[in-house]
This record gives structure tokens, sequence and C-alpha cells, in this order.
């Protein structure tokens, strides 16, 4: 089986198009309507996002996206793999990836908001097993009953130029 590929991709093509309709269905049956901050195709557009693909033998089996908030501030969005190809570490790698783009870039901080349905747990376990940690809301985010803010500190790990 060939090796997973993460690289930067346009969330216009067809394949990704496809997965952000299935991540935001997912966002609409799982979470109530005023409190789903999952990026649609005009957010992802936004200069300040960056959408990644994983790829295995050209198959798009996953993607992910940070968005630059200040300097040192980023956050993860639009974390997402299909499901015939959950279990197998992908969702891990590619936010491995995402972390190591925040680290490049300088970022002291990367945060990001999830749900708090079971829907959400597997998601929120993997952030929590690398290091992610709970706190308030960032950004323009509001408290919610819905909705789990988690963060990590980068610290001395940011390498990038400033």
């Amino acid at each position: 089986m060939p090796e997973p590929v993460i690289a930067i991709d346009d969330p216009r093509a067809r394949d990704v198009r496809a997965l952000l309709e299935q991540h935001l269905r997912f966002a609409h049956d799982t979470t109530p309507i005023d409190h789903i901050h999952a990026l649609d195709l005009e957010g992802l557009l936004d200069p300040a996002v960056t959408l990644y693909s994983l790829r295995e033998g050209g198959k798009l089996l996953g993607i992910g996206a940070i968005r630059q908030l200040d300097d040192h501030h980023a956050e993860l969005k639009s974390m997402h793999t299909v499901v015939g190809a959950r279990g197998r570490g992908l969702g891990r790698a590619m936010l491995g990836h995402l972390l190591s783009v925040a680290i490049e870039r300088g970022v002291d901080r990367v945060s990001l908001e999830t749900g708090t349905m079971e829907a959400f747990a597997p998601a929120r376990a993997l952030y929590a097993s690398a290091g992610f940690e709970p706190c308030g809301p960032f950004g323009d985010y509001q408290p919610s009953p819905s909705n789990t803010f988690m963060t990590m500190e980068l610290g001395g790990r940011a390498g990038g130029s400033r």
C-alpha cells in the first residue's frame, strides 16, 4: 500500500468538496444549528486558512486545516477522515502535520473547537492524547453546552521565523 501523502490542497477540488460536504453533514446531523462552527467552502478559501489533504495512492482519505488567528495563535479546523479509513492513524498523522506547520510558522499556541456530543468523543480523545487541554472559548467563540474548546501551548517548540 502506498505511503499517505499530506499536502496543501484546493477546497474547490471535486473530491475535496465532496469530503467537505460529508464533514458539514456530520456537523449538521450531530450539533444544534446555532453551535456549528465547521467551515464551508467560502470559509476555507479565506487567506488565513490553509487546507491540507491526506491521500494514499492519489485517493483522498482525509482533510485538515489551520487558520492563523494572529502571529502567535492558530486554530485547527475541518479535521475529517473518510469513514472507511478511520482507525488507521490517519487523523493522528494529519494532526501531527498541522502541529508541525504551526511550529514552522512560529506559533506559540494552537487551539480548536469541537463538539461535546458522543459522536465527537473520538476527536476529543485524539486531541487530548496529543497534549491538548480544555480551555475557555477563544477568538469569536461563545461558551455553549454543545462546544468544547481545547488548546496546546507549543512554547519552546516553535522554531520558525517570526
